[in-house]
């Protein structure tokens, strides 16, 4: 752990602790929803260790808390999840070898892959997603267990407007990025795909169909370039 401090840089730990408080935030709003969707205290910190994703965790308590079967909630989150797979692609030889491995595989999450492939040396690259990672491994079930107890308490969560916070703190994290014109048209073509598809598909699936817009940030790219 001391080694991946030393590699990375005061303002990129401090992006990396506030994702890491930001999740854990979003993780008290989900145990304090399980709890009063009626699952038991333990349910969201166990899943939150075991399955470290947030959106296919959500998915897979509202589903429940509707009368949908358990089957179906597993299967929407593992369609929710399928973005790993290009996530794999993106990062080679940042997850490690053997039973090393297997725990990187298991951190692998939307914040850990964008602070990896924002470094430019393997080195930061293998530490900014390990740091990422096991931070959220600590702070999302950590919220969840502080979550479950605050829904025994507060039954109307949505009152507190939890879920609020992760979304505002990635904004502020990827807006100076947004200076690059051909970056910053591609985001615009996939906000507003998932947008005009959001009240049509299942919660977690408009995000999927907004990666249709990433060969646009290549094309434009490749047109700047062309004298």
């Amino acid at each position: 752990m001391r080694s991946l401090w030393r590699t990375l840089e005061g303002r990129l730990l401090r992006d990396i602790a506030l994702v890491c408080l930001a999740v854990g935030v979003i993780g008290v709003s989900y145990g304090a929803v399980a709890v009063a969707s009626g699952f038991a205290w333990w349910f969201p910190v166990l899943m939150g260790v075991l399955v470290l994703a947030a959106s296919s965790e959500f998915l897979f308590v509202g589903i429940i808390a509707a009368g949908g079967s358990p089957i179906a909630a597993l299967l929407a989150g593992l369609l929710v999840n399928a973005r790993h797979l290009p996530f794999g692609l993106a990062i080679p030889g940042v997850l490690g070898p053997g039973r090393r491995g297997v725990l990187g595989t298991h951190l692998l999450n939307d914040e850990t892959v964008v602070f990896a492939l924002a470094q430019d040396e393997p080195e930061r690259k293998r530490a900014a997603y390990w740091l990422c990672g096991l931070g959220i491994l600590i702070c999302w079930p950590l919220g969840a267990a502080l979550g479950a107890l605050l829904g025994s308490v507060v039954r109307d969560t949505d009152a507190l407007g939890l879920d609020a916070m992760f979304p505002a703190v990635i904004l502020a994290l990827i807006l100076p990025t947004l200076k690059d014109g051909p970056l910053r048209r591609t985001a615009l073509a996939a906000a507003a795909l998932a947008l005009a598809v959001t009240p049509f598909l299942p919660a977690g699936l408009p995000v999927l169909l907004a990666l249709a817009a990433l060969p646009l940030f290549p094309v434009r790219t490749r047109k700047k370039a062309t004298p």
